[in-house]
């Protein structure tokens, strides 16, 4: 998974890549809650996940982010963005599935900061062997597959009315008199 902070200053964007080498994971799961956290070292940026497990499915809940940044500008002073995504369910996926999307994702945390994931597949509980399950496909990636075959289908279609039509109209008008 790849996390990209875009931190807004002054109406200017300025992204910031969550290093994956130098990323400390943490977490644990409780009964029908799981939490994920991904951290920087010197609490330089932390991204954390909370799983909700319903009936047969799983979500996440809530998502927190957090980035402390050198200054970003000229004349700006270093300073914290937070930021809170929570009471949706993002990342919807049947128990012992995983949601998968390769489509970017990207979310408003604050005013000031999102967060964008890139390539994305994730699955709180039920994770034989540490494997991940059969994979849930979000709209993203799906739409992306399917508008192609809609239009190829499309352009077929009015290929063939337009083939029909001639081979109806050509029958039906030929030049001259009628044979008696």
């Amino acid at each position: 998974m790849g996390i990209e902070y875009i931190v807004i200053v002054k109406k200017k964007p300025w992204y910031f890549n969550l290093d994956p080498t130098r990323v400390i994971t943490s977490g644990y799961c409780v009964n029908d809650t799981a939490f994920l956290s991904l951290n920087l070292p010197f609490n330089a940026a932390s991204l954390q996940f909370i799983f909700k497990k319903e009936a047969n499915a799983s979500y996440v809940s809530k998502v927190t982010a957090l980035i402390f940044p050198l200054p970003v500008c000229n004349g700006c002073t270093s300073k914290m963005y937070p930021g809170v995504l929570a009471n949706d369910k993002l990342f919807r996926a049947p128990y012992g599935r995983s949601f998968k999307c390769d489509s970017q994702s990207v979310f408003v945390m604050a005013e000031d900061l999102r967060i964008k994931l890139v390539p994305l597949q994730i699955q709180a509980f039920t994770v034989p062997e540490g494997q991940y399950g059969p994979e849930v496909e979000c709209w993203a990636d799906f739409e992306r597959r399917v508008i192609p075959i809609i239009m190829g289908a499309t352009a077929v279609g009015l290929i063939l009315i337009t083939v029909l039509s001639y081979l109806i109209h050509r029958d039906r008008h030929r030049p001259g008199y009628e044979r008696i």
